[in-house]
Formats: structure tokens, C-alpha cells, sequence
């Protein structure tokens, strides 16, 4: 199973559930399952036999911000 960056997160509005998993360390099995118990830990939409997860919840659950943080290095101007 590949990883995914928090990049590859950014990307999209929603992930799907297996993207989601691997942000988690979780397998298909066990993605399925808590998602068909309603116990996945964030927010799961269900269309369908499709489920997507919102990337603002699950960046929150893995303590990051949903937004490309902004450098803090200043640029130094000539006087």
C-alpha cells in the first residue's frame, strides 16, 4: 500500500475511502467495515455503494491544516 502526502490530500474536495485508509494506516478491510458501522473516525458521505471523505475533516483528524501553510521567511528589501 503506498502512502499518501498531505499534498496529494490538498488536491481534492473529498477522497475516497481507500485514500483515506492509508492517510489512517488503515486497511480495506477494516476501512469498510468501520465506515458500514458508521464508526469511521471522520466524517464518511455515502453515495451510493461509493464512500468519500471530506479532506477537511480527515486533515484535521491528522493535525494539519487544510491550507498549504504560508512561508514565514521574510524577503529582506534593500533600503
Amino acid at each position: 500500500m503506498m502512502p499518501v502526502t498531505i499534498s496529494q490530500l490538498r488536491t481534492s474536495a473529498t477522497v475516497d475511502l481507500m485514500t483515506a485508509a492509508r492517510a489512517l494506516g488503515l486497511g480495506r478491510t477494516k476501512a469498510y467495515e468501520l465506515a458500514r458501522r458508521e464508526q469511521f473516525p471522520c466524517r464518511v458521505i455515502r453515495i451510493g455503494e461509493t464512500y468519500r471523505i471530506p479532506t477537511a475533516g480527515l486533515l484535521e483528524l491528522l493535525g494539519v491544516t487544510a491550507e498549504e501553510p504560508r512561508s514565514t521567511t521574510a524577503i529582506a528589501r534593500p533600503a
